[in-house]
């Protein structure tokens, strides 16, 4: 059975790998439904192109002029949580859903946000509910396990992290929580060995050297010599489809309309 020691310290380690991650990994999640993926031109031209503060204002400006746009609430709540407003974005994601907006990917959103608010068990639900409506999307079951982790519920936590190797098998990031799992649960050769995986194939991948020098293979580590490691979980970084670039029907037909084009 694991000590204290060593949990705590594979927490640490885990969580500088969290955030490690967050600047580097990104799943792709779409907006809305397929039948509906554009709420405002230009308020979600603004949100292409990474102009959160006027994204917020003209989808503020839509939502006073139709309450009742789920997707434009969606918008707005994304945009406010990328400006570090966790607890508006929190309460637009829960708006949307609550006037019908069902996509996976807004209850993804929504039980990030809650996890960065540390809400664990309001992020636990909405997380289950993106598993059920994109069971077969690896970032939800990804991200589910992360909390389970979280909640120290590590059956279900691998359980979860396995569903997302199945659609993804090569995702660092899930192998290297399946090792922290293992390594909770006493099984440190395990661990091990998804973790020297993990280096042999990505030998730059910080996170997973350092889980095995915690396990106490310095040595391995600095040769080199590592057959099996696997990289560290990490949220999945919130993205809206088109956040990077609108489509170009869009930019083909649209943007005439955007004041200054």
């Amino acid at each position: 059975m694991r000590s204290a020691k060593f949990q705590a310290s594979l927490g640490n380690a885990f969580g500088a790998a969290i955030l490690l991650l967050s600047l580097s990994v990104a799943y792709s999640a779409s907006a809305a439904g397929d039948e509906q993926q554009v709420c405002d031109v230009r308020a979600d031209y603004a949100l292409g192109v990474e102009d959160y503060s006027e994204a917020i204002r003209l989808h503020a400006e839509v939502v006073r002029e139709h309450p009742n746009d789920a997707l434009a609430r969606y918008h707005l709540g994304f945009a406010e949580g990328m400006m570090g407003d966790k607890k508006a974005e929190v309460q637009e994601y829960q708006r949307a859903a609550a006037l019908g907006l069902s996509d996976w990917d807004l209850f993804l959103n929504l039980g990030l946000a809650q996890l960065d608010i540390g809400d664990l068990d309001a992020a636990t639900d909405s997380l289950l509910q993106a598993v059920i409506l994109g069971e077969n999307h690896s970032e939800s079951h990804f991200n589910l396990a992360f909390v389970y982790e979280r909640r120290g519920l590590l059956a279900d936590a691998k359980r979860e992290t396995l569903a997302s190797i199945r659609l993804n098998p090569r995702q660092p990031d899930a192998l290297n929580l399946l090792g922290v799992i293992d390594a909770q649960q006493g099984q440190t050769v395990r661990a091990s060995l998804v973790w020297r995986e993990i280096v042999r194939d990505l030998p730059d991948y910080e996170p997973a050297r350092a889980n095995l020098a915690l396990l106490g293979n310095p040595n391995e580590v600095a040769r080199g010599e590592t057959a099996v490691v696997v990289p560290p979980p990490a949220a999945a970084v919130r993205t809206i489809e088109g956040e990077a670039k609108l489509s170009a029907q869009i930019r083909e037909t649209e943007l005439d309309r955007v004041p200054g084009n």
